[in-house]
């Protein structure tokens, strides 16, 4: 008996049962162990041969029914960050920001199979009408798939992992992502309600670091964030959390983030959290932070002042009667601190550097001023000054102690 007929064994008994694999892996655990037992009985008659490694025959029957089958040890691994295909013959993953070819060869059903388990649970589609879609995996993993015939060949996915072990600023700290002076500060910053924009390029732990930062907001106040599929994942005990939906079979019921930035007005939010702006939310969110909204989001940039550009830029999407000249003083006036990280050669993801926005404009170039900066391959405290320091006061944060103690 080869294990694809113990697999059907479990899944007779997974239908019989009415368990829902995706939901009860408890259960499928369960099943799977009866069965792999069953197998052994049997092979003591010499009716079937005895397993090679019982345990492990139970591992990928689980795996088969209740999870993603060859890419589960993968999920499982804790180094493991990102997963891909490129094609059935071609599984890469990523371990510590570096790429590996691995050994898994799947085929062309198997992917068709896996990419409609995932989205199962996840109230996505894909089809030929929708080629792309982003889901949220049962464990918090980002899914996202290219349908073939816009990818070439085969279908392209991405599995981008929920990284657990990163749950606040101190645990970042001990990652060496940045320093406990700079940590320090930027707590100060959300405490003290100051605007953060968390920037920086693909995989480099933007949601990460956004995560640890709203991990800081105060208990007192009501967090509302939105974003396209869900990924924050941070402690809060008053949390609301948003995400996009794309549209039916029928093309109506679409839910855009620029929606869902207007509806979090209306829900009383003390502070905003957008996962990440690209394109017209951004006037929306200028207009939130504009009232008086604190708020945090990430973007994607080459560095905090082309962050700062960026910001300027994509409101402009939002209509015609949108101009510069209210945008540019606009965040200006709005975004107080920007943090920009990077990927080290050796994979590492670090803070590069930490810049403030005083709120003045030259010649439509936003001013800042560098309050941390890599020399060396480390982070140290330059010569900049914060932004808005009354707002550390009212929040009964001595600043002057925290950057003599930084100095």
């Amino acid at each position: 008996m080869t294990t694809s007929s113990l697999t059907e064994e479990v899944r007779a008994a997974v239908r019989a049962r009415g368990v829902d694999p995706l939901r009860d892996a408890e259960s499928v655990h369960r099943i799977a162990e009866e069965v792999a037992a069953a197998h052994e009985q049997r092979s003591l008659t010499g009716a079937v041969a005895p397993l090679a490694d019982p345990k492990a025959t139970v591992g990928a029957l689980v795996a088969a029914v209740a999870g993603l089958g060859p890419l589960q040890p993968y999920l499982d691994d804790p180094d493991v960050e990102e997963i891909w295909i490129n094609e059935p013959s071609r599984v890469f993953v990523a371990r510590g920001g570096r790429h590996e070819l691995t050994s898994v060869i799947l085929g062309a059903s198997e992917v068709r199979e896996l990419v409609e388990r995932m989205l199962a649970t996840s109230g996505r589609r894909i089809d030929l009408s929708q080629p792309f879609v982003d889901a949220t995996l049962p464990g918090g993993h980002r899914l996202h798939v290219v349908l073939e015939g816009i990818s070439r060949g085969f279908a392209a996915v991405n599995i981008r992992k929920f990284v657990s072990r990163f749950r606040g600023l101190s645990d970042l700290v001990a990652a060496g992502t940045m320093t406990e002076h700079a940590a320090a500060f930027l707590r100060a910053s959300v405490v003290s309600g100051h605007n953060v924009v968390v920037s920086g390029g693909t995989q480099c732990g933007k949601t990460t670091l956004l995560n640890a930062l709203a991990a800081e907001v105060p208990g007192t106040e009501r967090i509302v964030s939105a974003e396209e599929v869900f990924e924050l994942r941070f402690s809060h005990p008053d949390w609301v959390a948003l995400q996009t939906r794309q549209a039916g079979l029928e093309g109506t019921g679409e839910i855009r983030l620029r929606t869902l930035v207007k509806e979090a007005l209306r829900m009383r939010p003390s502070r905003l959290v957008i996962g990440e702006v690209r394109a017209e939310e951004c006037f929306d969110l200028l207009l939130a932070l504009n009232a008086g909204i604190p708020g945090m989001v990430t973007l994607h940039a080459s560095s905090a002042r082309q962050a700062l550009v960026k910001m300027c830029t994509l409101p402009l999407l939002a209509g015609e009667n949108i101009s510069a000249r209210f945008v540019v003083p606009t965040v200006a006036t709005c975004v107080d601190h920007v943090v920009h990280l990077g990927i080290d050669a050796d994979g590492r993801r670090t803070v590069r550097e930490i810049a403030a926005v005083s709120g003045r404009v030259e010649n439509d170039v936003i001013e800042t001023e560098t309050l941390y900066e890599r020399r060396d391959g480390a982070l140290v405290r330059a010569s900049g000054t914060p932004a808005r320091a009354e707002r550390f006061t009212q929040a009964g944060i001595d600043l002057a102690s925290l950057l003599r103690a930084e100095a």
